[in-house]
């Protein structure tokens, strides 16, 4: 079972959805909704109960999907029946909080990393004689689009994060990180945009 946790950004905790333990534990979703009513007090004691509303295939009245963290979730699933589906998801669910809360740790670390990295680069774009104009804004787009493929609103928008270095997964992380550093070199050496542009695009 894949995408059975979700994160958006370095600093909001992982999450399920009601949709997903109604999927997995072969509940109907209207069921999953009616227990996270009922129990809504309950769950709110492992913290805010986060939703959104959506429409399904952008037409009808928006629809509610529940966030449920670890505890909420591993609480929910208490509440329905102890059938084989719901005990192998349950197992699924613990380790793919686990593992999503690892990465998330190492994305914290790596973001960490990055940070003189990329004062590295501004302090070098500072002094560069033949940087044109725009060049922060311009550069951190074409990292970005070659590190994940997604402009910076892109990003924003797919991920839920407002600033768009914090919602690169850890092999984006690390591409983008080894990108920075040509872009460092190339821009010590007086190399124009062009030149900059072109190597990092064959990068």
């Amino acid at each position: 079972m894949n995408n059975l946790v979700f994160m958006h950004g370095l600093n909001e905790e992982p999450y399920t959805t009601d949709k997903i333990i109604s999927e997995c534990s072969n509940n109907q979703l209207k069921v999953v909704k009616n227990l996270i009513r009922n129990h809504k007090q309950d769950l709110e004691e492992f913290g805010f109960l986060h939703f959104e509303n959506a429409k399904l295939s952008g037409r009808g009245r928006p629809q509610k999907t529940y966030h449920l963290n670890e505890q909420q979730a591993t609480l929910l699933i208490t509440y329905l029946d102890n059938t084989p589906e719901v005990n192998k998801f349950k197992k699924s669910l613990v380790h793919e909080f686990y593992r999503m809360k690892q990465e998330l740790t190492q994305r914290q670390i790596n973001r960490a990393i990055e940070k003189p990295q990329r004062k590295s680069l501004t302090d070098a774009i500072k002094e560069w004689q033949q940087a044109p104009r725009h060049i922060y804004i311009n550069m951190t787009q074409l990292l970005l689009k070659r590190a994940t493929g997604l402009t910076a609103q892109q990003i924003k928008k797919q991920r839920h994060v407002k600033v768009a270095l914090d919602g690169l997964t850890l092999k984006e992380q690390e591409r983008y990180q080894q990108l920075e550093n040509i872009a460092i070199g190339l821009v010590g050496l007086n190399k124009t945009w062009d030149e900059v542009k072109g190597v990092l695009l064959l990068a």
